[in-house]
C-alpha cells in the first residue's frame, strides 16, 4: 500500500495519560472509564476507536452509495466497542449500527451497508481479528 495520508499521533502515560496528533488537533486527556477500575474522567482508546470507525464507516457508505446512486446522506453510525478478558488478555468486539434514510428500502439499505464493510479501511483492518456485527436500525 502507498499510504495517501498517515496519521500521527503520540500517547504518554497510557489509560492515565494524554493523547496528541503531530498537527496539535488533537489533544486529549485520557483515563479508563470506570467499569476498568479508572476515575472515568477523560476519555478512552475504546471511545477514540469507536469515533474513527464510525467516522470512517460513514464515509465508506456514502461512497458505495453516491456510486450505487443512493442518497444516503442522512445516515447515522454508531460504533459500539467493547472490551473484555479474553485468555490472559484483553479482546475487542465490535457492533456497528446504521441509521439509514427513510427514502432507502430495507434491501438496498442491507446491501449498501454490506458493500461499506468490504471497503471501510476500518473493517478490513478488523476482518478476522475482532468480532465487528452489522446491525440496520
Amino acid at each position: 500500500m502507498d499510504p495517501l495520508y498517515t496519521a500521527v499521533a503520540t500517547a504518554t502515560h497510557g489509560r492515565e495519560g494524554r493523547a496528541v496528533s503531530s498537527d496539535g488537533k488533537l489533544d486529549l486527556g485520557l483515563s479508563a472509564p470506570v467499569e476498568l477500575g479508572g476515575n472515568g474522567q477523560g476519555t478512552n482508546p475504546e471511545q477514540l476507536f469507536a469515533a474513527g470507525y464510525a467516522a470512517c464507516f460513514g464515509s465508506a457508505l456514502g461512497a458505495v452509495g453516491r456510486a450505487a446512486k443512493v442518497d444516503v446522506t442522512d445516515a447515522a453510525v454508531t460504533a459500539e466497542v467493547g472490551i473484555g478478558k479474553e485468555g490472559e488478555g484483553f479482546a475487542l468486539a465490535v457492533t456497528l449500527r446504521v441509521e439509514l434514510p427513510d427514502t432507502v428500502d430495507e434491501e438496498t439499505g442491507r446491501k449498501l451497508v454490506e458493500q461499506a464493510h468490504q471497503v471501510c479501511p476500518y473493517s478490513n483492518a478488523t476482518r478476522g481479528n475482532i468480532p465487528v456485527e452489522l446491525v440496520i436500525e
